[in-house]
């Protein structure tokens, strides 16, 4: 674990509907210091923005009742010094751009690194944050393209093999496998 210099209010919000992640990355963030706030919906992240904005966000992109890019823009208009990083399984370019727009300071595919999260929400306004120790490995990106068309195309084998241009029965043999590291 490495040190890191935190400012007086290090008030933390930790948005995410994936339960375990959500919990294991707000003890990692509370041993680097961060007094953290870790809620579920977009719901609840609206409500705690209205009270008491935090000094820090971590938000993911896709959750049950909207998206985590609707609290980006609530957490700017209310506290706009507030440093945000945006999380997804599912990168694509046109969500990144769209988020760091908004006045998002990151980028992070999940599963992200709390080291990560650290040196993008810690990074200075000037200087671009240090590329991740651990990124996802061109197997896993593609991994996780494939699955979110399926999720897409409800679950649908052939619809999704036909969107992907991809033979159906290869499609089946990479939906059977493991996830890749």
């Amino acid at each position: 674990m490495t040190e890191y210099a935190l400012p007086n209010d290090a008030t933390l919000m930790i948005l995410d509907d994936d339960g375990p992640f959500r919990t294991r990355l707000g003890r990692a963030m509370e041993q680097r210091g961060f007094t953290v706030n870790a809620v579920e919906s977009v719901a609840e992240a609206k409500s705690v923005v209205q009270h008491s904005p935090p000094a820090f966000a971590v938000l993911d992109m896709r959750l049950q009742d909207g998206n985590g890019l609707d609290i980006v823009d609530l957490l700017h208009a209310k506290r706009p010094e507030s440093k945000m990083v945006m999380l997804t399984g599912y990168g694509n370019l046109a969500t990144a751009v769209s988020a760091v727009k908004r006045g998002a300071v990151d980028y992070l595919s999940k599963p992200a690194d709390a080291d990560d999260v650290c040196k993008a929400l810690l990074a200075r306004p000037d200087e671009a944050p240090e590329p991740p120790e651990n990124p996802m490995s061109a197997d896993r990106v593609r991994w996780e393209h494939i699955q979110r068309v399926y999720e897409l195309c409800g679950k649908n084998v052939s619809e999704t093999a036909r969107r992907l241009n991809m033979h159906r029965r290869t499609l089946q043999r990479i939906l059977a496998k493991r996830a890749p590291r």
